[in-house]
This record gives structure tokens, C-alpha cells and sequence, in this order.
């Protein structure tokens, strides 16, 4: 239950002063004015918000004083000192003033907010409507009772409420939320005055299908012991402690009495993962742990072995490494068995060793992994889906088949040098890579399997940009007449087939209209011939495009033709 709080004005203090003498200390009996807990109680002052330190005399100016300790430490003054005396003390030199309680706001119990955001107004006739109502064998006339039904009907039938910065600060009188509105399942409590963990247990014990809670925002006070194990939490899946200052001991300890808890969000508490969950958290499928920079590779691995974690959230918290140490290139960890998605946003990741790490995961199927250094370049998605061979979703993403393919094909061109100078071979016997490049490249001997080595004139230094170093040997021959010489031609392999066919037209005196042409080529993969018809609705597209293909392009090419 909230202890009463009053607003105080000049006129309230100085009759308080007539009734109430003053101690030695200079403190005022003020218990039916401020709340008798005021210390450490969160207060708003003027759309800021603060904790309360101290309350009493600041000489020498007369009257009450609250020090308060400001979440925005530039909106105050001084670290809780006046004229050389330290009254409190704050994390921040600047952190703390000193203001008068008549300007300070203590919140409101949970009901009364509700019914502020979720309760019509009285209407201008409500008071007198009345309506008929038998008690016993009599009849009784009501007044305003059906306005009062429906407020209460309109409570009872709420399931998702938030009560974002409504100045909650406590329960209120207990079971009053259980009697007026008990199918409640979803609460937004983030961003208001709540100071403790236990008026949180008072709040959710009466809303007995709470799902999901979120209380971001809330500088909360945790019980350093393992709190008394009870039902309050059996049903909650989702909780939210975002900015609470909530400590990973903290979270241990109150984690048993969430027992089918899937989803915790732990972002922005400076958190650092202390000693490895043992039967807590068991159930969580959902971690988030962004913007703790004091997280390290080294403390993921207590928390590697929660058997149902699916989505791991790591952004911003200056991660540049991680290895799983229990498996050797080209094998899979036994560390977050079953993660399927992993964030890794806004951070110090630079080495390709990272993404390498990563396809070691049994499970994963999702990366997001934007804005690092590592990702600056053109190439870098394709690299890290040509490196992650399980891989379906990057940076929200889909991955689709042909992505993956080209990718694939990209990267074992792009390293095949490196592999040949390394020791690799097309010859099966002869293919004995070193051990630095498969720890560089470990998924290449994979893709040397899945589309063939790379053969000498795909490893071919790219010549200058030169004209001549541009064009394709087109060789011409006509289908359905065998006995007619074959043409060669050179063309610059942007060429369109538009002008490829006025080009046939004039050599071979046909109508561009009844020309139908295809070309053949041999192509890396299976090494077989592929044929493929030319054609585009607009006759614009390029004659033969590398990204099209995505592989590299023999110097010569057969042109059938035929006459429709």
C-alpha cells in the first residue's frame, strides 16, 4: 500500500511548522505530508526524473529540502554537498540538487492510473440518470448506477494495458487490481516512479494470467537473497528490465520464480555475466543483452549452455571476437545448441576469424551484423553467406537459392590463387592445402566439392580496360542449314540483342522479325554445354551479362540461328 503524499504549498509548511516542533536534527514530523519511505523513493520534478537521497534541513536556509539524485546527471548542481557538509552522495559529480517537496511528484498508486487512461470522463448527465433495481422483494431506485457498471465492465474486459510515464509508483491498497480488472495479461508499466521489486510482486500477484511485463526505466531495487518462491510469476513468458540497473546476480536470483519465462530483455544496465545460470532460465528462447559494454567474449560462454535459446541479441556492446573452442575447423560447437538467430549489430567486429566462428553453430540461421567495420566493403554479404553455409536470413534479409549460389561461385574464383599457392589442386591426390588457409577459408574445400575446382582460366589476371580486351569471338552458324559457313565475329561483350540482331539481319539478309537465336557455351559446372535462347521483352538487356551468370565467361561463343 502507497503511504499517503500530499502536495505542499508555503502556507501547508508554515501551519505544519505551528503544529509540529522542531527536532535537533531540523527534520520536520511531516510523516502525513511526505511518504514516511521517502528515501530512496523515485520521484518526477518538472518532466525529470530522480531518486531520493535525503530529506531535512540544509542550513541556513530554513525549511524542508529533498536531495534528489538525477537519472540525467547535467540536470543537476553538485555530488550531494552544500557549503563543505556532504548530505548524500551521487555516482556523478553533477548529479544531485537539492529541491523543495512542494514541486516534487511521488506518483499514484496502479488503479488510479488505470482508470485515468483507460475510464471515460463523467458525462454532464451521468449523476442523474437512475435506473430500477430489485434487492430482495423490493424495488430500488439507483442513481448513476449504470455509469458506474459500465466503468467497471470497461476495467474487467481489459487484457493489454501499457501505462507508459503515468507516474505509477506503487500497488495501492491490496486486491483492489484483482477485483477491478483480473484479465489483465499484457502491462506496460515502462518509465515511471516504481523503487522496488517488491511493489512489483505486490502488482503482479493480483493479475494471475500476466504474460508479459515491462517495467524499462524503473530505477529498481532487487533483494540481494533469492527471493520466497511463489506463484506470483507462474504464467509470465515475456519480461522487460531494460535501463532498471538490474545486476546478472540480481537476475539469478529472482530468476526462479519465473519458472516458464521465454523472453528477457536486459539492455543499457551495464551488466556483466558473472557465473553460468544452473536451473534458472532453463525455459528462455529470447536474451537480450544489448548496450552492456562490459560484456566479453568470454563471459558468453556461461551463458553457451541454455538448452532453448533461439534468439540471442549482442548489439552495441564492443564484441570484436568469439571462438568456440570446443571444435575444429569444419565441424560444429556444442555451445548454443539451439540458437537459430543472433544479432551482432553495432559493434568492433573487424576479422574474418568472427564469420568463421559462426558456421561452427549447429543451428543458426539468421545474421544480423550491421554497421561494423568488417561490413564496410561491396563484397561483405556476399562473403559472409559464401562463408556460413547454413546461413537463410542476413540482415533481415532472405537469402535466396540463386544469392547463395552466385556467392558461393564468387568467393572460390576470388581465393582460388590463394588456394593454388597453398598447396590446393584440382587432382584429388595432389590437393593438400595448408592448415593457415583452411583456418582462413575453412567452407573452401566444401565449395571445391559442391561446384568443382577452379580452373586455370578462371584464375586469369583480368585484363586492362581496353576495347580489345572486352570483346567475345562470336562464332555464327545456322541450325537447319549445316552446310553454311560458320561466321566469326568480335563483339564487346555489353553489346544488346537488339543490335546483335540488326547486326544478323544485314550479314545474313533475314528479317530481324524472323530471326530466333540462342547461343551455347561450355560453363564451369558439370562441365556441360548449356544452351539459352536471347531474348528481351524490351531488347535492351546487355547480350551477355556477368551478373546474370555470375561465373566467368569462356572468350568464345557459338550464335545458332534459325529462320521462323
Amino acid at each position: 500500500m502507497c503511504a499517503q503524499t500530499h502536495t505542499l504549498n508555503n502556507k501547508n509548511l508554515l501551519k505544519q511548522k505551528e503544529r509540529s516542533p522542531i527536532l535537533n536534527s531540523c527534520y520536520l514530523r511531516m510523516s502525513d505530508i511526505l511518504p514516511l519511505d521517502v528515501i530512496g523513493r523515485r520521484v518526477e520534478v518538472n518532466g525529470e526524473y530522480a531518486t531520493v537521497r535525503f530529506c531535512g534541513a540544509v542550513p541556513p536556509v530554513a525549511g524542508l529540502w529533498l536531495g534528489v539524485e538525477w537519472d540525467n546527471p547535467e540536470r543537476g548542481k553538485h555530488d550531494g554537498s552544500h557549503e563543505g557538509t556532504m548530505y548524500f552522495k551521487c555516482r556523478h559529480p553533477t548529479g544531485g540538487s537539492f529541491v523543495r517537496p512542494n514541486i516534487v511528484n511521488f506518483g499514484e498508486d496502479f488503479l488510479t492510473a488505470l482508470k485515468k487512461r483507460y475510464v471515460l470522463t463523467d458525462g454532464p448527465d451521468d449523476d442523474e440518470k437512475s435506473c430500477s433495481l430489485k434487492v430482495g422483494s423490493k424495488q430500488v431506485q439507483t442513481i448513476g448506477f449504470e455509469h458506474i457498471t459500465k466503468k467497471q465492465s470497461q476495467l474487467r474486459s481489459l487484457q493489454d494495458i501499457s501505462l507508459w510515464k503515468c507516474a505509477v509508483s506503487c500497488a495501492g491498497e491490496r486486491g483492489r487490481i484483482a477485483e477491478a480488472c483480473p484479465n489483465i495479461r499484457v502491462v506496460d508499466l515502462s518509465k515511471n516512479l516504481l523503487s522496488t521489486w517488491d511493489e512489483v510482486i505486490l502488482i503482479a500477484e493480483q493479475l494471475k494470467d500476466l504474460e508479459a511485463l515491462d517495467l524499462s526505466e524503473n530505477k529498481l531495487q532487487f533483494p540481494s537473497d533469492s527471493p520466497t518462491l511463489t506463484r506470483t510469476f507462474s504464467t509470465l513468458k515475456t519480461l522487460v528490465l531494460n535501463k532498471t540497473g538490474i545486476t546478472w546476480t540480481e537476475v539469478l536470483h529472482c530468476a526462479p520464480s519465473w519458472p516458464v519465462l521465454q523472453e528477457l530483455y536486459l539492455k543499457s544496465n551495464g551488466i556483466s555475466i558473472s557465473e553460468r545460470p544452473v536451473n534458472a532460465l532453463q525455459n528462455l528462447r529470447l536474451l537480450d543483452l544489448s548496450s552492456n559494454p562490459s560484456i566479453d567474449e568470454s563471459q558468453l560462454c556461461l551463458i553457451a549452455y541454455l538448452p532453448r535459446l533461439e534468439h540471442l541479441l549482442l548489439s552495441d556492446i564492443g564484441l570484436s571476437s568469439i571462438h568456440f573452442p570446443d571444435a575444429e575447423i569444419g565441424c560444429k560447437t556444442s555451445m548454443f545448441p539451439a540458437l537459430t538467430y543472433l544479432i551482432v549489430n553495432d559493434n568492433q567486429i573487424s576479422e574474418w576469424s568472427f564469420i568463421n566462428e559462426l558456421d561452427k553453430l549447429q543451428s543458426l540461421q539468421a545474421l544480423s551484423c550491421a554497421r561494423n567495420p568488417l561490413t564496410k566493403g561491396d563484397k561483405a554479404e556476399e562473403i559472409i553467406i559464401a562463408k556460413i553455409g547454413q546461413l537463410k536470413t542476413l540482415n533481415r534479409c532472405q537469402i535466396l537459392p540463386e544469392e547463395r549460389r552466385g556467392a558461393e561461385l564468387d568467393y572460390r574464383k576470388a581465393f582460388g590463387k590463394e588456394w593454388r599457392k597453398a598447396g590446393g589442386h584440382p587432382d584429388p591426390d595432389r590437393n593438400r592445402p595448408s592448415a593457415e588457409f583452411l583456418s582462413a577459408h575453412p567452407r573452401y574445400q566444401l565449395l571445391c566439392c559442391k561446384y568443382g575446382a577452379p580452373e586455370d582460366e578462371e584464375l586469369k589476371t583480368q585484363q586492362p580496360f581496353m576495347l580489345k580486351n572486352q570483346l567475345l569471338t562470336l562464332k555464327i552458324k545456322c541450325s537447319n542449314q549445316p552446310e553454311q559457313q560458320i561466321l566469326e565475329k568480335q563483339l564487346p561483350d555489353s553489346m544488346t540483342i537488339q543490335k546483335v540482331k540488326g547486326l544478323l539481319s544485314r550479314l545474313l539478309k533475314v528479317p530481324v522479325s524472323e530471326l530466333l537465336l540462342s547461343y551455347e557455351s561450355s560453363k564451369v559446372r558439370c562441365k556441360q554445354r548449356h544452351k539459352a535462347k536471347l531474348r528481351s521483352p524490351q531488347y535492351c538487356e546487355p547480350f551477355i551479362t556477368r551478373s546474370k551468370w555470375r561465373q566467368p565467361l569462356p572468350s568464345q561463343l557459338t550464335c545458332h540461328w534459325r529462320v521462323t
